[in-house]
């Protein structure tokens, strides 16, 4: 058995956990890079498709996998590849490529289908209130 290591805040801050992952798209005949999103990009994504404010609280799902694919694939530096901007553009894309990339961006970020089912459940049973502190 492993001995139990336990780290402190500057190890935890220390480490690189982002990960890359490289993606073939068959619709593209072509390679993409595929990052894992930091914490802070997870909960600007969650932000971006989260409409409305108190019990009018819903979930935005047009151009959700699109959003998400542009915060996720990256260029050899680690740099994204696609600007907010592009989003509406990006989402006129292929549903298959796109959808090849949000599974593994979703996946590399450790998000479930469970994870999005309690965000809609959450959503219906305490909806957040209009403020930023909520």
């Amino acid at each position: 058995m492993k001995e139990k290591k336990f780290l402190n805040g500057s190890q935890i801050l220390a480490i690189n956990d982002i990960k890359t992952e490289e993606l073939y798209i068959p619709e593209w005949d072509s390679w993409v890079l595929v990052r894992s999103m930091t914490a802070a990009e997870y909960d600007r994504y969650q932000k971006s498709i989260l409409v409305g404010k108190g019990k009018n609280r819903d979930i935005n799902l047009v151009n959700a996998r699109a959003k998400l694919v542009a915060m996720a694939v990256v260029d050899e530096n680690g740099q994204r590849l696609f600007t907010d901007a592009q989003i509406i553009s990006l989402g006129q894309k292929n549903s298959a490529a796109i959808a090849r990339i949000f599974d593994l961006a979703t996946d590399l970020a450790g998000i479930t289908e469970n994870d999005i089912e309690e965000l809609v459940d959450e959503l219906q049973e305490n909806p957040l209130e209009g403020s930023a502190s909520a």
